[in-house]
């Protein structure tokens, strides 16, 4: 049944073929935006085809950071992508696995919802994906859906077979199906090869699925002609071959997709009569990234998980966030946390940086280089930014480089420390289960007034994502404040610990919340727009101190 919205909610679903990572979560977003630039209400979800519940427990290195909504879900990566595209703050039903499809469905049938059935993969299980696309509509004009893995993946079985049978109930007319895939080029031959997408399509096709647009990803540029044999050998127009190239910023892709008419077709085939996109504030913001009038900064992000760069993929987003707010390049070096312990790693190697990022994480390992990294930034006024173990790991070195706690660790880590300055909460101590931690979603919290932080936010109360159990202990709050440290910003009942600075660093600001995850381009978080700020007024410094030695042995001659 179609929903009774006065106008009926449109789908379009994303599918990807030949190999992954080819960025279906980009185009998706992509798509998002164009529409929403011509006026449309859009929603993005994802359904991922593996069988854990949520990617709560997933290492990094697998599949990179783990996006979390207001609602408190855990979900993937793309999500990000979809907020920052779509200006659209997600949750919980927007991120759909295999896992909690079945773990739904099993319950409602201990629950004897079933009434006796034998509950099987069609209809059970592809009712309840189709429940789930249905969920979202209300409030909004699109949904769009993608569908994680390739075709021809065992596991995206049930959610192809789920989007077959949902453009047969709502109609055709309601809906669009578009087809991510891969143009290899062959160097030896010296050409493409369009015969993976055939196979790609002819497979999708077989499941009962015909694509009404092709996104075709190359590396090279595709002809007039390939796309004409593309377009005969899978039945789409000609006009629906769009070309995927590789671009400077992932915030180039609409605007290749709305040069070759991607939007205008997809508004047509639905069905949706609206006014042309006004893309100037989105080109601006493109040209700001690719040429910037304020130069460039160089940050250092020291982390546990670089090696897979998305493991910190909303905070690479928001530092370029923060550099289009200055109108600053901004070029991220990704260094191992784990480079700079046992006096292998010289923490002066970051005189070569404007500033010091230490993002999130879990786990002893590497914190001791964090430390270290933290340590020469705070001694040799270089602008710090922490985030979450970023804040923790900022008390532990604070206490010991400036309070005198030779000690001080977190319980986490070391439980039998005489100094643990951070700690688990009582109200945490019974949180037992994988991806159950305590402080999950959006928190509030309030800002001291005069603060460096209450200055960047414009407000005294703001409310931030979280994702953490362990927390700055309170016993140690009057110390730590005695030594030149400011408590900068608590939870509303003043327990907890939501911010630090210090006031007579240039500089210097750690938080417990993962504010990368609000950050959006044409909307940069205020935090990461305020360091970069102070990036570029430590390069200038600098410039200025190199020109003034400069005239002064000039001078000297």
């Amino acid at each position: 049944m179609i929903e009774s919205n006065s106008v009926p909610t449109k789908y379009i679903f994303v599918t990807g073929g030949v190999v992954s990572s080819l960025g279906k979560g980009i185009a998706a977003a992509s798509i998002g935006r164009l529409l929403v630039e011509r006026g449309l209400r859009v929603t993005i979800q994802k359904f991922d085809p593996y069988i854990n519940v949520d990617p709560g427990t997933l290492s990094p290195f697998q599949h990179g950071e783990v996006f979390v909504t207001d609602d408190g879900a855990e979900t993937d990566l793309d999500l990000g992508h979809y907020e920052r595209f779509v200006g659209e703050s997600l949750s919980q039903a927007n991120n759909i696995t295999t896992g909690r499809i079945y773990q739904d469905v099993i319950t409602r049938e201990r629950r004897g919802e079933y009434l006796g059935a034998t509950v099987q993969v069609i209809p059970h299980i592809t009712d309840a994906i189709k429940g789930s696309i249905r969920r979202l509509a209300p409030g909004h004009d699109v949904v769009i859906t993608e569908i994680g893995g390739t075709v021809g993946d065992i596991e995206s079985l049930p959610f192809l077979e789920a989007i077959r049978q949902y453009r047969q109930e709502v109609g055709r007319e309601h809906t669009l199906f578009i087809h991510l895939t891969l143009i290899p080029y062959i160097a030896a031959a010296g050409e493409l090869k369009t015969k993976p997408t055939q196979h790609s399509v002819r497979e999708l096709m077989e499941i009962g699925i015909q694509p009404d647009i092709l996104i075709c990803r190359s590396e090279h540029p595709i002809s007039a002609e390939m796309r004409r044999k593309i377009a005969l050998f899978t039945n789409v127009d000609v006009a629906s071959v769009i070309e995927g190239g590789d671009v400077d910023t992932i915030y180039q892709v609409p605007l290749e997709y709305h040069a070759q008419r991607l939007d205008e077709q997809v508004v047509a085939k639905l069905g949706l009569h609206r006014p042309k996109p006004d893309l100037a504030e989105w080109k601006g913001l493109v040209e700001r990234i690719r040429n910037p009038h304020n130069g460039r900064v160089r940050i250092a992000v020291v982390g546990k998980y670089v090696a897979l760069v998305d493991s910190y993929k909303s905070v690479q987003e928001a530092l370029i966030h923060g550099g289009i707010a200055n109108d600053a390049g901004v070029e991220i070096d990704w260094l191992s946390s784990e480079d700079f312990e046992n006096g292998h790693g010289n923490p002066e190697r970051l005189a070569g940086y404007h500033g010091l990022l230490i993002p999130g994480g879990f786990g002893v390992r590497g914190v001791e280089g964090m430390l270290r990294a933290i340590g020469w930034a705070r001694e040799n006024g270089l602008p710090f930014f922490g985030i979450c173990l970023g804040l923790q790991t900022a008390i532990i070195e604070f206490s010991r480089g400036v309070c005198g706690l030779a000690n001080a660790h977190s319980a986490e880590w070391e439980r039998d420390t005489s100094d643990p300055v951070i700690c688990l909460m009582d109200s945490q101590r019974q949180v037992t289960d994988m991806g159950g931690t305590q402080r999950l979603g959006a928190y509030s919290a309030r800002l001291q007034p005069g603060s460096r932080a209450a200055e960047i936010y414009g407000a005294l109360e703001i409310s931030e994502r979280h994702r953490h159990r362990y927390e700055v202990n309170n016993a140690y709050r009057e110390t730590l404040r005695d030594a030149g440290m400011s408590i900068s910003g608590t939870s509303p009942d003043g327990n907890l610990v939501e911010m630090i600075e210090l006031p007579s660093h240039p500089w210097f600001v750690a938080t417990q919340a993962h504010p990368e995850l609000k950050s959006r381009p044409d909307h940069p978080h205020p935090l990461f727009a305020s360091f970069v700020a102070a990036a570029v007024r430590r390069r200038d410094g600098e410039a200025a101190e190199r020109s003034g030695r400069g005239a002064m042995a000039e001078a000297a001659r």
